[in-house]
């Protein structure tokens, strides 16, 4: 399943990956990580040209086996191109001399179990720092390897709540709820992701590994910016209100229009709020003493959303965005995933690729986010099979034999490839 050559697309067949060096090229990362969070840390370095090591236990990444049939779902595909899948069985005595004999060789290690498993197991920090002491060995999890929460169970829902992001997501007056997608996750693989890069930068200065540490309800604080600040200003906690932010600007707020969409807009200057004014035809408010600050239209917001919306609603969501456009008005359709994955811009920049699996069929999948002058982007090449690359890595890194790997499948130490 999920081989990494090519297959034919709709924007023809994919390429191997490009010669030409990469950021990270050079650089070997052992990836031990699962479901979200870390495999998006090795995603962006498989993408920047590090040779990625995927190793999963014989069952493979808890992801690829998310679905009801034998093909893993496009969310492993996502974030598991560029790689190469290893198995191991890390219970195993072999399994842990295994792992011990690739990190030797390895720059970064990867991974996202719970607090102390990886000690309990001896393979911590403590154990492969001295099998190799440039190491940069990168730990992601929900509450830290300190303090009191640490061995707390942490999911990205259970972060959106504990971090307090559900306290200000919902309807006005309704019940706290989780933000779309794995905001938390992401975030937490995002701020690995650059750990990991702190960390190789000070290594080329002092030759030395490190530990890497990063925590998910750490990584989230940050986003709540904007209600914290309104806390010390206000000394009021921030209410639910889905179509509005803590900064008070108005309008701001989302208009339903006459073909069932939603068009968002946020007037953070005053020619914003005017050219509104214009566009909806009530140039007679402007400069008008009720309307003329964000505090004055406080006062008004449901009049003037109200006045927004019977505009709206004369109009599609598509015309009613392209006229607020024409005049500078920061505004945008709320889309759904579908038309995210087709949007034109996205596409025509090389982020989305139209590509087509041989199992998935025809798909989309993401390029790195991260763009570097210098450097081209590599192509994407499919999630690799459960083993795939076991010969590859245990073979040529490791110089093991037909006879030996053979071996070690029927120990239960790897899982025998199906090619």
């Amino acid at each position: 399943m999920g081989p990494r050559g090519a297959g034919g697309g709709v924007e023809g067949e994919l390429t191997s990956m490009s010669a030409d060096i990469k950021p990270l090229s050079g650089i070997r990362v052992i990836d031990l990580t699962q479901i979200l969070q870390g495999p998006y840390c090795a995603f962006l370095m498989a993408m920047a040209g590090a040779e990625v090591i995927k190793i999963e236990p014989l069952t493979g990444d808890r992801t690829r086996r998310y679905t009801v049939s034998k093909v893993p779902p496009v969310s492993f595909a996502m974030l598991n191109s560029n790689k190469k899948s290893v198995t191991l069985n890390l219970r195993s005595v072999r399994g842990k001399e295994i792992l011990k004999a690739l990190v030797k060789d390895a720059d970064v290690l990867l991974e996202n179990y719970a607090p102390g498993v990886m000690d309990r197991l001896g393979v911590g920090y403590a154990v492969l720092k001295d099998i190799n002491p440039r190491l940069i060995y990168a730990t992601g999890t929900g509450y830290g390897i300190t303090g009191p929460d640490r061995d707390l169970l942490a999911m990205d829902h259970t972060i959106q709540a504990d971090g307090g992001l559900m306290s200000v997501t919902g309807e006005r007056g309704g019940p706290p709820a989780r933000a779309g997608g794995t905001p938390v996750d992401v975030l937490g693989g995002i701020h690995m992701h650059a750990g990991v890069m702190q960390a190789l930068l000070g290594r080329a200065k002092t030759g030395k590994g490190t530990l890497v540490e990063t925590a998910m309800i750490e990584a989230l604080y940050f986003v709540l910016t904007g209600e914290i600040a309104a806390y010390y200003r206000t000394g009021k906690l921030s209410q639910r209100r889905g179509d509005k932010s803590p900064s008070q600007r108005i309008p701001y707020s989302r208009y339903l229009c006459s073909d069932g969409g939603y068009m968002v807009l946020m007037a953070v200057a005053e020619t914003h709020w005017d050219n509104v004014l214009t566009v909806i035809g009530r140039t007679d408010l402007k400069g008008h003493p009720d309307y003329n600050s964000d505090t004055r239209r406080g006062a008004r917001e449901q009049e003037i959303n109200d006045m927004i919306e019977a505009w709206t609603r004369q109009r599609t969501r598509d015309e009613a965005i392209a006229e607020m456009r024409a005049h500078r008005i920061p505004v945008a359709p709320v889309r759904n995933v579908a038309e995210v994955m087709n949007d034109p811009h996205m596409h025509q920049r090389g982020m989305l690729k139209h590509l087509h699996h041989p199992d998935l069929g025809d798909i989309v999948l993401p390029q790195s986010p991260i763009h570097l002058s210098a450097y081209d982007m590599p192509e994407v090449q499919f999630y690799p099979g459960l083993g795939e690359h076991n010969r590859e890595v245990l073979g040529g890194l490791l110089g093991m034999s037909d006879v030996e790997m053979g071996a070690l499948a029927a120990a239960g130490v790897i899982l025998q490839h199906e090619s």
